[in-house]
Order: structure tokens, then sequence, then C-alpha cells
């Protein structure tokens, strides 16, 4: 699922994020969701989140849930 819209984001679901250090080489960083950082309903490069382990990145990926 793609994570450029929010209502396909949830707080305390498995992402990928891109981190803006690695958006250059497009390293993704897999995590749980803990803020919903972005206001729109969309933004073309992905979602702004924070995860539990309090990486800032934006969404690529929305990782099926358990």
């Amino acid at each position: 699922m793609s994570g450029t819209q929010r209502s396909n984001i949830q707080k305390g679901q498995q992402v990928k994020i891109v981190l803006k250090k690695d958006q250059r080489t497009g390293l993704l960083t897999e995590g749980v969701v803990q803020d919903i950082l972005t206001k729109s309903p969309t933004h073309p490069h992905g979602i702004k989140v924070r995860l539990t382990s309090g990486d800032v990145g934006r969404v690529k990926e929305v990782c099926k849930s358990q």
C-alpha cells in the first residue's frame, strides 16, 4: 500500500520510511508509527511520521497488518 495518503496510515501500524539522511540512497527503515506529522490528506513524497524508535521520515510502504 502506498504511503502518500494519510487515510492509509494509522498509529501502531508497521511501515517502512525513508529518513532525511537516506533520501539519496533510498534506504528504508522499518518501524511502528507513533505519530502522524503530516496534516494534509495526501503528500506526493509520502506522509511524514515519527516511529516508536524516534526516527522521523516519509512513509514509502505500508506493511500488511498481522
